[in-house]
Parts: C-alpha cells; sequence; structure tokens
C-alpha cells in the first residue's frame, strides 16, 4: 500500500521589519471649536440684549434686534431662548451673578457688608444703570417687562437671603430674625436711592446698612 504523502503547508509570511513597515502616522484630531463658538455666541447675545435694553429709550428690544447686534441668525437666538424676555432676564442675572458674587467667609458682617457694596457698586456701572432704570421705569407699561422685573428682583433676594440664613446658621442671627424684612430692607434703601438719587451708593452706606441691620437683629 503507498505512502500518501501530505502537501505540506504553506509558511506563513513574514513580518515586515520595522523598516519597512509603514511609517505614515494617523493626523492628529483637529480641535472641536463647536463649544467655543457656541460659547462665544452666547455670551455675545447675553451682552447685546443687555446693551438694547440700556439703549431702548422705551423702543421695544426685539429678538430679531438682539440677534442682528449679536451678529447671530434669529434662530440661534431661539435655540437657547423662547422668548426676548426670556434673553433679558437671562442677561440680567448673569450680569448681577458675575458682579456680585456671594461671598462666603464665615463671618455674616463681612459678607453682608461685601454683598451690599458690589450690589452697590455694580448697578451704577453705565451699562447695567441704564438697563435697570428703563426696566423699571418700563415696566409700568409692558406687563411683560413687569413679570422680568419681578423674577430678576427674586433671583437677586433668594442671593441675599441664602447669605442670612447661613448667618443664622452660625448662629450669628437669632432663631427668629425676619430675613425677608432685612432683605427689604437692603433693597429698599438700594431702590430708593439708585431710583430718586436721595443719596449715595456707596462703599460707606453699604457698611452703615449692613452694620445697623445686624445691631438691629443682633443674636442674644
Amino acid at each position: 500500500m503507498k505512502e500518501t504523502t501530505r502537501p505540506e503547508a504553506p509558511e506563513a509570511p513574514e513580518a515586515p521589519e520595522a523598516s519597512e513597515a509603514s511609517t505614515e502616522q494617523t493626523p492628529p484630531a483637529r480641535p472641536h471649536t463647536g463649544r467655543r463658538r457656541n460659547e462665544a455666541a452666547h455670551r455675545a447675545i447675553l451682552d447685546a440684549a443687555l446693551q438694547l435694553l440700556a439703549h431702548s429709550d422705551g423702543t421695544p428690544v426685539t429678538i430679531d434686534a438682539i440677534a442682528r447686534a449679536a451678529g447671530v441668525g434669529k434662530q440661534t437666538v431661539y435655540r437657547w431662548w423662547p422668548s426676548k424676555g426670556a434673553v433679558l432676564l437671562d442677561a440680567l442675572t448673569a450680569r448681577a451673578d458675575q458682579d456680585v458674587p456671594g461671598p462666603d467667609t464665615g463671618t455674616l458682617r463681612t459678607d453682608l457688608r461685601a454683598f451690599v457694596a458690589t450690589t452697590f457698586d455694580a448697578a451704577q456701572r453705565s451699562t447695567t444703570a441704564s438697563a435697570l432704570r428703563t426696566l423699571a421705569r418700563e415696566a409700568a407699561r409692558d406687563p411683560h417687562l413687569a413679570d422680568l422685573m419681578r423674577t430678576f428682583t427674586a433671583t437677586r433676594r433668594t442671593a441675599l437671603h441664602d447669605l442670612l440664613s447661613r448667618g443664622r446658621e452660625r448662629g450669628e442671627l437669632p432663631d427668629d430674625a425676619d430675613l425677608d424684612l432685612i432683605v427689604d430692607q437692603v433693597y429698599g434703601v438700594f431702590w430708593y436711592r439708585f431710583l430718586l438719587g436721595h443719596g449715595p451708593l456707596d462703599t460707606t452706606t453699604a457698611e452703615r446698612l449692613a452694620d445697623s441691620l445686624l445691631t438691629g437683629h443682633a443674636a442674644d
């Protein structure tokens, strides 16, 4: 019986020498700039809305006007906000949060003095001052701006209320301290002087106001 010879398996090809291997590298990915563009457009829209409100002189601020001033399309504005009121509210709130951060130094007197002083100072900067005066004036005859005014002032009241609450939790105010009344007193002085020019809104006034409120509501 003849012996069957199996064909030999072909040898596997040798791996190419390192010198023969392809030296091509994958080109680095291009940096993604979409987020930066979006942030820049978002900021431009808020700045444009605040500028238009500051210089509107009673002329209604529209989405079209905001888009043109920001250099974007109207749909870009609607992508983030449903109405002009929402844009204006975000613009005012963002500026207030930027200019009047909520201090938390661990001492109520220091925090309250800083909060009131920065509130007074920020509101007197040209664009912000004009925008707030326009908003206060036009809110009397425009229900939408009246709602915007109430919502904006509520956000500022909340920021101050939170600051006072921290002080009360540390025992720097009595448990029965009327925090809403303290907030009213701070903003009552602010709006009275801001709108009527009755007196200065300077650091000295801010510190005297803060000290008088804490003295009147001091914990036993």
